[in-house]
């Protein structure tokens, strides 16, 4: 399962009593995104909440081909966002704090930190396959980057 099927509305309770419609609490499920993120959505929300779902909308849902919103380009860019967190010394408490003030979203840190465990892995395996292939400025990326992850 992917970390963004694990990414959550906060106040998903008011928001669905705002918006008087049944919504999945999962911030990347597709009616959510629907509802959420269209205008007429967003004018039923308190003001608190309208800022921080605009800025979610504006920092993942803003693609060039509106159809790159169901293919995976939001997920990919909070997965981005997430490891970006990481990269700046945060760990999985942090960045749940911080994805939460951001964008009223929140995972478990247990979640989190699987994820990034998983994420080293992946970049311990990209690393020692390019090794293999003689591919060294792949080799050297991967590592600098399981290293940033690595805190």
């Amino acid at each position: 399962m992917a970390i963004t099927d694990k990414i959550y509305l906060k106040n998903h309770r008011q928001i669905v009593s705002q918006l008087d419609v049944n919504i999945p609490k999962g911030a990347f499920k597709g009616a959510t995104m629907e509802v959420l993120y269209s205008g007429e959505g967003l004018t039923n929300v308190d003001d608190a909440t309208r800022e921080r779902l605009l800025d979610f909308a504006q920092d993942f849902l803003d693609c060039d081909d509106p159809d790159d919103i169901y293919t995976g380009y939001p997920e990919r860019q909070f997965v981005r966002y997430l490891l970006d967190l990481r990269a700046q010394g945060l760990g999985p408490d942090a960045i749940v704090d911080v994805m939460s003030d951001d964008y009223m979203v929140y995972a478990y840190p247990g979640d989190v930190l699987s994820f990034l465990d998983q994420s080293i892995r992946r970049l311990e395996a990209v690393e020692s396959l390019a090794a293999v292939e003689g591919s060294d400025e792949m080799e050297r990326r991967a590592r600098e980057a399981r290293q940033a992850l690595s805190g």
